[in-house]
């Protein structure tokens, strides 16, 4: 990790600077000495550092949401080229190209905040090691060393020895107690943003393996944060755990005011917002007209939720704008109304005997009707000659299929058992 933290030492001036300046607006207000104006000089540079990279972060929600609809696309593509991982590979940029999607915009803002996590480590390990570093002179450094938080030292780590942390005034109980709280909580943050992610903002009706990916890595990062934090000092968890509730808070916000589309977070999202036109008769805020807009824009191609919503406004007798208002509308009523009934109007399906019957039962009336206009035919004109002359033996009578009664089998029939006759 030192080895690492050396390469990103040109920026420990900068960051060793911004903690300083920090340091003294909570000096004056706790003591230069404290752990508290201390650890809050960290918090204070990752919020710095977190308000910066919100533009990145906004590419890395684009991103992840363009990444879920290309799954099945980008599925096809490697059915289709199974055999050949050079077109698969050129389909696959093709692909992004045509959509403006980057598979690494997801992983902006951790890239962009690692040379600063590093040269906190960087800083923080020097002074452990008594050493001045960046705009920290000796008596910043004499301040930074007396610093505890909840009795350990903002240099300490879990892994030192009992030696090294006495040099720095703490008992190694506090110090492992402190840290080992600190990096559950850190672990803890990381998993729970993740499964947030999981549960509530991703489209429940697409699945594939970009799903499982990120169902694994729900596991797999707070491990990996677990051990790595064993060996991070007090400072560094300060401020991991910091960026981790940040990171936490922020999509929460996001999943809360603008969802991916098909998720739960939406259908929770668009239930909030019927709410709020029943309530006010109105689309209130910039936002929620941005989302009926696009809804409205959207026409056919609207997912399952996104339909429900408008059907709702429409039994409410609204009807939702291009521009994302909405107005009183007797016909969206009425074409609501008329639609359920028209639901509840539809005949109920027939079993298979129903449907056998229903299909015998014309043939049956029309040889019924075949029947009596022939017999009014004979009435009319009778024809002895026909009925005199003898009829092949063997040959059914031609009136014979057309009196058969309904559901019986044409053709000589069956004699019957003697116990039925």
């Amino acid at each position: 990790m030192d080895t690492i933290a050396s390469l990103f030492s040109f920026i420990t001036w900068p960051v060793s600077w911004v903690i300083v300046q920090f340091h003294t607006l909570y000096g004056a207000i706790f003591g230069d000495d404290t752990g508290w104006a201390w650890g809050l000089s960290i918090v204070s540079l990752v919020v710095l550092i977190r308000i910066c990279l919100i533009p990145l972060f906004v590419k890395q929600i684009k991103s992840t949401r363009n990444m879920q609809v290309l799954q099945p696309k980008m599925k096809a593509i490697q059915e289709r080229y199974k055999s050949d991982k050079q077109r698969q590979s050129e389909e696959m940029m093709k692909l992004y190209k045509e959509t403006g999607t980057n598979p690494l915009s997801s992983c902006l803002p951790i890239l962009a905040q690692s040379p600063f996590f590093f040269a906190l480590y960087h800083v923080l390990s020097a002074i452990a090691s008594g050493k001045t570093i960046g705009v920290i002179d000796q008596p910043l450094l004499d301040s930074a060393r007396q610093a505890h938080i909840f009795g350990a030292p903002l240099a300490a780590k879990f892994m030192d020895s009992e030696a090294t942390v006495r040099a720095l005034g703490a008992s190694l109980t506090d110090v492992r107690v402190v840290t080992a709280i600190m990096i559950v909580m850190m672990s803890a943050s990381q998993f729970f943003t993740q499964r947030q992610l999981m549960t509530k903002n991703v489209d429940l009706t697409v699945k594939t393996p970009y799903m499982q990916q990120q169902k694994m890595l729900m596991y797999i990062f707070p491990v990996i944060f677990a051990v790595m934090g064993i060996n991070f000092p007090v400072g560094v968890l300060v401020y991991w755990l910091t960026t981790n509730v940040w990171t936490m808070g922020q999509q929460m916000y996001v999943i809360n005011q603008n969802p991916t589309p098909g998720s739960k977070a939406q259908d929770q999202y668009l239930g909030r917002l019927l709410k709020s036109v029943t309530a006010h008769g109105e689309v209130r805020g910039r936002t929620k007209r941005n989302t009926v807009k696009r809804i409205v824009s959207k026409g056919s191609d609207r997912n399952d939720i996104e339909r429900k919503f408008i059907t709702g406004l429409a039994k409410l007798g609204f009807a939702a704008q291009e521009d994302g208002t909405v107005i009183k509308s007797d016909t969206a009523l009425a074409e609501a109304e008329g639609g359920a009934a028209q639901r509840r109007q539809q005949p109920k399906r027939q079993t298979k005997a129903q449907r056998q019957t229903g299909a015998a039962q014309p043939t049956g009336a029309k040889d019924t009707d075949s029947t009596e206009s022939g017999s009014k035919t004979s009435l009319q004109k009778p024809d002895a000659s026909q009925d005199d002359k003898p009829k092949p033996a063997g040959k059914p009578a031609s009136g014979s299929s057309r009196q058969a009664k309904s559901g019986q089998r044409k053709g000589p029939q069956r004699p019957k058992h003697p116990s039925k006759k």
